[in-house]
Formats: structure tokens, sequence, C-alpha cells
């Protein structure tokens, strides 16, 4: 009798595992982080803002410590980070602010067609209150042409948007190139770095980037806080509030400052500051294995954007005959990662980041983000290599075109008829 327990103890077990692989929607927050944020919700329980007591002062305190491990990671001034509820936040406050800041100057932004819809919604929107928006296309391998950047710049651009490490693909653009464009042209140089802050080396300062968005969630700290670096010298950068109310933030944001997720958000940078060097060194280990093992056990596996310039910690693949979401059924009640951005993992449209690349719809509908993290382990790893090559030998069995594939036939030849 305690054997069959203990035999269905273990089926169990085998049956509820769950493997997180979707860091780059969010990461767990690390214990550490918890531990830190903890006493603020009640024995710390102050308005950084309130100045006429110890409360206001505690909590007045950690908010500038945090300020300052922040800065740190980055290479930054304490004065140069503005705190936000996000990195989304951040981006809108970057773009328009600038905007209506150097409205003198010139209305032309430029960006890439492969930016977070943070950035490319906020163009839209810019566009519409006179802004004339360049869209950068990206090579097969997801990176900007620096030829084509500097040849789209005008004597009316005012700002240029790239982001430093594409949430896809992982792709990690020029930054320090483009941060010397920039400088030639004496136009600003903004980045959405919140999926490269935490987990690679990252200095505005010294890449010539005036304005980085970045958030907390995405480095092991809580979700609903993230930061604005805004240069303070050469050039000192002045943005427009969007966020009218109490002046907070040296006036650039208003609103109470979330002092628990603030604290987290130190916490998090300080410890990416200490363990990035060791934590990029065995997740992209991790990643390579998973590469590997897919590749080694399935037919048609294609990596996909630039294998040298990329994050450790992400792929992107795509299975060639077999639907992305489809295949995800078949172990999504055990395996978390996505077939694009959390921000459009609704739309059944094929990501626009891999058609950008170039990649047709049957690739990109095939495709799947993995984004491998802190608490990952090489078990986790061999259980997604077996499972989504389970996956996909499953669809491909059920799929004609996959048989059609396999028989010699050209597929391309075919003539479609629309139903």
């Amino acid at each position: 009798m305690q054997i069959e327990i203990c035999y269905l103890c273990i089926i169990k077990l085998l049956v509820l595992k769950k493997v997180y692989l979707d860091n780059n929607a969010t990461t767990p927050c690390d214990p550490r982080v918890v531990e830190a944020m903890l006493p603020y919700f009640y024995e710390h329980p102050g308005n950084a803002a309130s100045r006429s007591h110890p409360f206001g002062w505690e909590a007045e305190d950690a908010v500038d410590i945090a300020r300052q491990q922040i800065a740190e990671l980055i290479g930054a001034d304490e004065k140069e980070i503005i705190f936000t509820s996000g990195a989304t936040e951040a981006d809108n406050l970057a773009l328009k602010g600038v905007f209506e800041m150097y409205s003198r100057k010139g209305n032309h932004i430029i960006t890439a067609t492969t930016e977070h819809k943070a950035v490319l919604d906020s163009c839209k929107k810019l566009e519409k209150l006179g802004a004339e928006i360049t869209y950068l296309e990206v090579g097969s391998d997801g990176r900007v042409d620096l030829a084509t950047l500097e040849a789209a710049i005008r004597p009316t651009t005012i700002v240029l948007s790239i982001m430093w490490a594409n949430n896809e693909t992982g792709v990690i653009q020029p930054i320090k190139e483009i941060g010397d464009i920039c400088a030639k042209h004496g136009i600003l140089f903004m980045s959405d770095a919140t999926q490269a802050v935490g987990k690679i080396p990252v200095n505005p300062r010294e890449n010539g980037v005036h304005l980085m968005a970045f958030s907390a969630h995405k480095m092991y700290g809580p979700k609903g806080v993230g930061a604005l670096y805004v240069s303070r010298k050469d050039p000192r950068v002045k943005v427009t509030a969007q966020m009218d109310g109490g002046g907070h933030e040296r006036g650039m944001r208003s609103g109470t400052l979330n002092v628990p997720g603030i604290v987290g958000f130190g916490k998090a940078a300080e410890i990416a500051r200490l363990e990035m060097a060791k934590d990029a060194e065995r997740v992209s280990k991790m990643r390579d294995r998973l590469e590997l093992g897919l590749k080694n056990a399935l037919e048609e596996v294609y990596i996909n954007g630039n294998r040298e310039h990329r994050m450790p910690h992400v792929t992107n693949m795509s299975f060639k005959h077999v639907e992305g979401e489809g295949l995800m059924m078949t172990f999504n009640q055990n395996i978390a990662l996505s077939s694009g951005s959390a921000c459009t993992s609704a739309s059944l449209e094929p990501s626009y980041v891999l058609v950008a690349l170039g990649l047709g719809d049957d690739l990109a509908h095939s495709s799947l983000r993995f984004s491998l993290g802190r608490f990952n382990t090489e078990e986790d790893v061999d259980f997604a290599i077996k499972s989504i090559t389970e996956g996909v030998n499953h669809m491909r069995n059920l799929s004609p075109i996959w048989e059609m594939y396999k028989d010699g036939v050209d597929l391309n030849s075919i003539q479609w008829e629309a139903h």
C-alpha cells in the first residue's frame, strides 16, 4: 500500500511539473527583493513626499538609496533617474516629453519597425500631433543598417529611438555606433533598454544614450515600477511632464512614489550589478543546450535573428509547418513561454518583428520565444526539449502539409484556393 502511494505521488509530481521560460514577459521576483520590500508595506508606511515627520523621512531615505543602487547599475548619476510606473510610461514620457520640449527645433523622429509597441504606438500618437516619423527597416538579422540610419537624419530631426535589445528575438543593436552618429549630428538618442538592463552591461553615458527606459519586473524586481534615465550633462536633456500633479521627480513625473516597489527595484539592481555576469554565463549555456537539443531532435528548426549580437538568455525558434499557437497548446499546462511579445499575445497576426526580419507568414506563425532566467535549471531545459519535441512531432503527424513536404512536393508551386 505504501509503495502504491509512493508511485502515485511520483506520478502526480511529474504531471504537475511546471517550467517557466517566459522571463522576457516578466521575471519572478527574487526572494531577496521581496524581503527588502516587506517593511515598507507596514513598518515604514510613510509617503516619500511627507517631509514633516520621521515616517516620511524614512521613506525618502529608502527611495534615495534605491535611486543610488539603480544609478550604480547603469553608470549614471542618481539625479538622472526618474521613477515611473514601468518602461511603457518611461517610453511615453521620453518621446512625448522630448517632442513637446524641443518642438521649436523640429518635429522629426526616427525609430525602427521592430520597436516595442510602447514606442511605436507613442510615435503613432505623435504623428497625429504633427510629428514626422521615419520607421527604419531592419536586416534579416534584426539589426538596423547604420548608413541607412544616418541618411534618414534631417535638419528637423530631434530624437532617434532604437531599443537596446529586442524583446522577441533578443537581438542587440549597435548602440555605441548609433550614439556616435547622433552625437555627430547633434540629435538626442533615446533607447528602450527594458530587456537589457540587469542582464548585460548597460551604460547610457558611455554609449551616447541620452534617455533610456527600463523596468524592475524584467530584472527580478516587482511589477508596477520603472525608470527613465535622463541625461543631466553633455547634453542636459529636458522633457515636458506628461502627468500633472504635485511636481514629483524634479517636475518630470507627478504622483506619489511607490516606495515598496522602488525599494525592490533598488535591491534588484544591486543584485544584478553583483551577479549579472555569473547569471549571463549560466543562462547562455542553458540557451545553447536548448537550441542544440531541439535542432538535434527535430527537422526544419530555425533560429531567428543575429546569432552573435543577442541577449544571453533568449532564443526565438521557428518549427517549419507547425502553427505556434497550436504547438503551445500541447504543452502549455506544463511550460510557460510565448509566440511573441506579451503585449501582442492576443493578436492572431504573425509577429510584426519576425515579419520585419523577412520571415514569411508560415515561419513567423511557427515561432516560439524562449527566455530563460535566474531560477531555471538544466532539468527545466531538458524537460522543455522533450515536451516541445513531442509536441512538434504530434502536430506534424496530423499535418497533410508536413506529409506533402516529406514526400518532396514543392509547396511553393501549389495554387492554394481561399474559402
